[in-house]
């Protein structure tokens, strides 16, 4: 009797919002169950650091992203398909201080240092040094390698103010129980997507679409997205939802317009 063809091994790489420890331990349980659920297999591939994850993507060296990393022109041109985001509230980019900080105008940021994830971080970075550049704000950049690293530097004096996804910095500031200030934040938007490279197959990316759709009618599923979402301080209700590609035209619509060192 011919043995049985064992599944194929599909690499899902979300974008490091945490560290690698966290950003692991939130991911592993989901892609556990979506893959059991689906008989789809997904393992976990992560970088050092987000530019490093992104990086996989571009390469076509993984097949699954949960990435707002490729949504300029070109990279939209890889034909990434997106199937699913959570069902968090909108998020924003945002330039925070510690509570405590005497910086009250971003005008004040003038000269000082300030803290990014990583140069891919498109709401992190992008979104807010755009802002800076639009003021003519004199800044010096320096990256934390995802928002935990910057947040860090922040806590510890290293940088004076810090470009962060608003929902992140939250989970942040409670977990380390270290308010934060906004200076600015931008316009909201969806929060990150689910993707598949065009070289999943249908079949399989309809399976795992609805693994991952079906985790908070499936009384394993729901659990699981509890426990993750306390490990980081998302509302215990977040679960995944149906997405395409039209939640995200405002994305596009930044990189339209978007100085031409952040394209």
């Amino acid at each position: 009797m011919a043995a049985a063809q064992q599944p194929r091994v599909f690499r899902f790489s979300p974008v490091n919002q945490y560290g690698i420890e966290l950003t692991a331990k939130y991911w592993n349980p989901i892609i556990d169950h979506v893959s059991r659920r689906s008989g789809v297999r997904l393992e976990l591939k992560l970088g050092r650091t987000s530019a490093d994850t992104t990086s996989y993507a571009l390469a076509n060296e993984v097949e699954f992203l949960f990435s707002n990393h490729l949504f300029n022109p070109e990279r939209e041109r890889l034909g990434w398909r997106i199937f699913a985001r959570r069902s968090t509230p909108p998020i924003h980019g945002a330039l925070v201080v510690l509570a405590s900080s005497a910086l009250r105008r971003l005008e004040e940021l003038e000269g000082k240092v300030v803290g990014f994830p990583g140069p891919e971080a498109t709401v992190s970075y992008k979104f807010t040094y755009a802002k800076l550049l639009e003021r003519k704000i004199n800044v010096q950049v320096v990256f934390g390698g995802n928002t935990d690293g910057a947040l860090a530097q922040l806590a510890s004096g290293k940088v004076a103010a810090v470009g962060v996804n608003t929902q992140l910095a939250e989970g942040w500031a409670k977990r380390e129980s270290r308010p934060l200030r906004e200076l600015w934040r931008s316009g909201p938007v969806y929060d990150l997507p689910l993707l598949a490279a065009k070289s999943v197959p249908e079949a399989d990316l309809q399976a795992v679409k609805a693994a991952f759709i079906g985790m908070k009618n499936d009384p394993e599923g729901r659990q699981v997205l509890q426990s993750t979402a306390a490990m980081v301080k998302l509302e215990p209700d977040t679960v995944f939802v149906t997405s395409d590609s039209a939640e995200y035209e405002v994305y596009r619509e930044f990189f339209r317009s978007a100085p031409p060192q952040l394209r």
